[in-house]
């Protein structure tokens, strides 16, 4: 099962398609420098969308809660690299432990918890799920829908080192974006690999400086392809300073994303795009598809309605919202089952490992997909993103367009690895 590749057989994607098919040599060069230089984010996902005319990412997560969506078929690829990434950073290690999210009610969050478990299990590591929830007091062992469970312990820390009850782990793998902060608990574990690191959490992470570094890597991209980085990179700008409830700061994010909207209008006339642009304004630390609004007038910021302000003040943990990325809306011409999709990539280290369509019936091709009522449709990277049919005709070949797919993802992969050594507290500098 594919999905149904409504993009039309010429035009800007495909000869991107094709330019990077012709330049795969090239490219898969141009990574192993880059990761002889930057270290991969542990684990990520990526948001694509394929405009027709442009393909790029609108979100990376770095802190991936989906891998119950990865097939079977996927699962050696996922082991394969994990026992690459575990080798790298503590070859003697025997014990993992997982901290996952708090949100121990929510069954489908739990079953990725279930496949992480599975996949470092089989990379050869034991493996225990230590929950830093107030709520989980003793040893809870929680039944799922799909007749499997999973055990939550609750973590002990020493001074130096966090484990279980007689169960002292070498690594920590964290499953928890930290939206609100790092608790105390996880705090100078000098002895033991934090992966990912602290600083990756949305306490500190801002979409923007992700964006920023996303700008550099497409730009420099582009250049190695010959293309323009716009065809790959979604504009951007931000505002801070606001208070979606009091309406502080409103008259700025009008300007703002006026400004944006006329910078993408000249791109679609270049291009000769006769669809309607718009922006996507996200909370800047914002994950779980929260704090989003599509605006396709600057106008439309004017007449917003209490519910809107309310939904767009307010994210995961209660968290207010104060700064904001204003993004180049990406349209998606991806259809699976009649309704809207578009591709999320699952990469482990520098490897692409999968990745799954997110479709939601009720929602626009120029709207956040990310909301409740959103399905998974994992079958649908079947083929290895990493064996493209080179001889195929561009737009025709399901293989092709996830190698295409598996490239972005990796672009934003990179993009996350410049970021984080950007941010990273404990970094040496070098004058």
């Amino acid at each position: 099962m594919v999905p149904h590749l409504i993009t039309a057989l010429t035009g800007p994607i495909n000869e991107l398609e094709q330019r990077i098919l012709e330049s795969m040599p090239a490219i898969e060069r141009w990574f192993r420098l880059e990761w002889m230089e930057h270290t991969p984010p542990f684990y990520s996902s990526v948001d694509i969308r394929n405009a027709g005319f442009k393909l790029a990412p609108v979100d990376t997560n770095l802190f991936p809660g989906g891998w119950n969506n990865l097939t079977e078929e996927m699962l050696p690829l996922a082991v394969q690299a994990a026992m690459a990434a575990i080798e790298k950073i503590c070859p003697e290690a025997r014990n993992l432990l997982i901290i996952p999210e708090n949100h121990t009610r929510n069954t489908f969050y739990l079953n990725n918890v279930v496949q992480l478990q599975r996949i470092f299990k089989m990379a050869g590591l034991n493996v225990r799920v230590g929950s830093i929830s107030r709520e989980i007091k003793k040893t809870t062992v929680i039944n799922l829908p799909s007749g499997e469970s999973v055990t939550l312990e609750p973590v002990i820390r020493s001074k130096r080192r966090l484990g279980l009850k007689d169960f002292d782990p070498c690594t920590i793998l964290l499953n928890n974006d930290l939206s609100a902060g790092p608790p105390g608990i996880l705090e100078e574990l000098y002895e033991q690999y934090l992966l990912p690191p602290l600083h990756a959490g949305w306490s500190v992470r801002r979409k923007s400086r992700h964006f920023q570094s996303y700008e550099e890597v497409s730009k420099r991209f582009g250049k190695l392809l010959g293309i323009d980085h716009w065809l790959i990179n979604p504009m951007f700008t931000h505002c801070e300073g606001l208070d979606f409830n009091d309406g502080t700061g409103m008259d700025g994010l009008s300007a703002q994303v006026d400004m944006l909207l006329t910078k993408i209008r000249r791109k679609y006339k270049e291009y000769g795009i006769k669809e309607k642009p718009f922006v996507v304004v996200k909370a800047d630390h914002g994950t779980y598809g929260m704090g989003v609004m599509t605006v396709r007038d600057a106008k439309d910021l004017e007449v917003l309605t209490r519910k809107s302000r309310n939904k767009m003040g307010v994210i995961k943990d209660g968290q207010a919202v104060h700064d904001v990325i204003i993004q180049e809306g990406v349209l998606t011409q991806e259809r699976m089952n009649n309704a809207v999709a578009e591709p999320v990539v699952y990469m482990m280290d520098r490897y692409v490992v999968g990745g799954f369509y997110r479709m939601h019936p009720e929602r626009g091709v120029d709207e956040n997909l990310n909301a409740p009522g959103a399905s998974f449709v994992p079958l649908a990277f079947e083929h290895s993103t990493q064996l493209p049919q080179l001889g195929a005709r561009p737009g025709a070949s399901a293989p092709n367009r996830f190698y295409m797919y598996g490239v972005i993802g990796r672009l934003a992969m990179l993009a996350a690895s410049y970021e984080l050594e950007a941010t990273n507290p404990d970094a040496e500098i070098y004058d």
